[in-house]
């Protein structure tokens, strides 16, 4: 393999950001890119614009040393690493519109022995679209490499495991595998797996239906123990003691770019034959149909009782604990089916500055309130718990009326 210095890294979100700033800070020159002008001035501040450990020490250290520069433009380099969200269409269509267009935005940069890697999850055969939508702006694809390397971090620990997680590689050559397999070896410290496109993009959709399917399992028993009037997380302890069984914990819903969206990936391609992971993606998805009905009927016996509108609060909007990320959240969507039909709902989200504009949010009902804890608990009369966020472990709220979608009031079980 040639010597790689420059990186030219498209999309500087919650894994384009992180990897141009590890990868900055073990040499490389990295060229990253975002088309939104506030994103890229923020990092060239040295400054973050997302929520995850260490990555602000990572990205401070990285633009001071010179080596991670941000633009809203694509420039020439030995390595370009597509890493753009890849959402969905309306009845759950695969959207690689933004793979698309960041195609075709590096393609007039791309030289003789350029390496393309696309590390956004993708639907089958996306890796091959690249290649495709690289020719078809005039580059001759023979002489690059082009492959698929998904990302497989966790948000709360991206920096630690975009080193420690072992990686799969595929390229559409042996060569382009094996090339940048070699590349992603010379900072990973976790195993580099080689295979080809198909089956890297097939590995990760995998990956993450395998943990959708699993969580719907657990939220169908959350569903079944409200109605049998059994408590869910106790079960599921006592259940977990048998050696071979590891029963997921249940949740208000599943959220985030990948468990939410990816078996959707599947579906569209497989049909009538991806019965199981449809199922447990609708069944996922009712969780959080469900759990809004709970509250607003909870809400409607409070008002009954004394004859004045509801207060309801939300802790959490978040997708999983201690982030930022409210993409595909259900705390979310919760919070926002609510707004529509209680006259006061409070949310808390530690991670999201108080005065952070609602419509960012998504949410533009005038019933919405973003407030600190504190105000929550003393105004509200009923506290609804969506995300187990660290700040609420330490809440005595043995008084208040609460709901505990996530587990975070729940109690270790005692043995003797």
């Amino acid at each position: 393999m040639t010597k790689i210095e420059k990186i030219c890294i498209i999309g500087l979100g919650y894994i384009g950001l992180p990897t141009a700033a590890l990868l900055a800070n073990r040499g490389f020159d990295i060229h990253g890119v975002d088309v939104i002008q506030s994103t890229v001035d923020t990092i060239n501040r040295g400054e973050i614009h997302i929520v995850e450990p260490e990555l602000d020490v990572f990205v401070q250290s990285a633009v001071r040393s010179g080596k991670l520069k941000a633009d809203i433009t694509p420039a020439e380099a030995d390595i370009f690493i597509i890493a753009v969200p890849t959402p969905f269409h309306e009845g759950h269509v695969p959207n690689v519109d933004y793979v698309r267009s960041a195609t075709v935005s590096i393609a007039p940069f791309i030289k003789k022995g350029n390496i393309v890697i696309l590390e956004s999850t993708s639907p089958i055969g996306t890796t091959h679209m690249v290649a495709d939508v690289l020719a078809e702006n005039g580059v001759d694809i023979s002489t690059i490499h082009v492959a698929h390397c998904p990302e497989r971090v966790l948000p709360g620990r991206i920096m630690l495991e975009l080193v420690q997680n072992d990686r799969i590689v595929g390229g559409l050559t042996e060569e382009a595998t094996q090339i940048t397999a070699e590349f992603y070896s010379s900072f990973c410290s976790g195993e580099v797996l080689l295979t080809d496109a198909k089956t890297a993009e097939m590995a990760k959709l995998t990956e993450n239906s395998f943990r959708d399917v699993n969580i719907a399992f657990a939220n169908e028993l959350s569903i079944l123990c409200d109605k049998f009037d059994i408590n869910v997380w106790e079960l599921i302890k006592l259940t977990n003691r048998h050696p071979r069984v590891n029963v997921l914990q249940p949740g208000a819903g599943v959220g985030g770019h990948c468990i939410a969206v990816d078996p959707w990936f599947i579906v569209a391609a497989g049909g009538e034959d991806a019965k199981l992971i449809k199922t447990a993606r609708e069944r996922n998805d009712f969780k959080s149909e469900w759990v809004v009905q709970k509250i607003k009927n909870t809400a409607l016996e409070i008002e009954k009782k004394t004859s004045k509108s509801a207060k309801v609060a939300c802790l959490g909007l978040a997708f999983k604990p201690d982030i930022d990320d409210l993409r595909e959240s259900p705390a979310l969507y919760i919070t926002q089916q609510l707004c529509m039909s209680l006259e006061n709902v409070f949310a808390v989200e530690p991670n999201i500055p108080l005065d952070t504009d609602h419509k960012k949010l998504g949410i533009t009902n005038k019933n919405f309130k973003l407030v600190d804890v504190f105000q929550a608990i003393e105004e509200a009369d009923l506290i609804v718990f969506l995300v187990a966020h660290k700040q609420y472990k330490r809440l005595d709220l043995s008084d208040l009326n609460t709901f505990d979608f996530c587990g975070v009031t729940n109690k270790e079980q005692k043995t003797i």
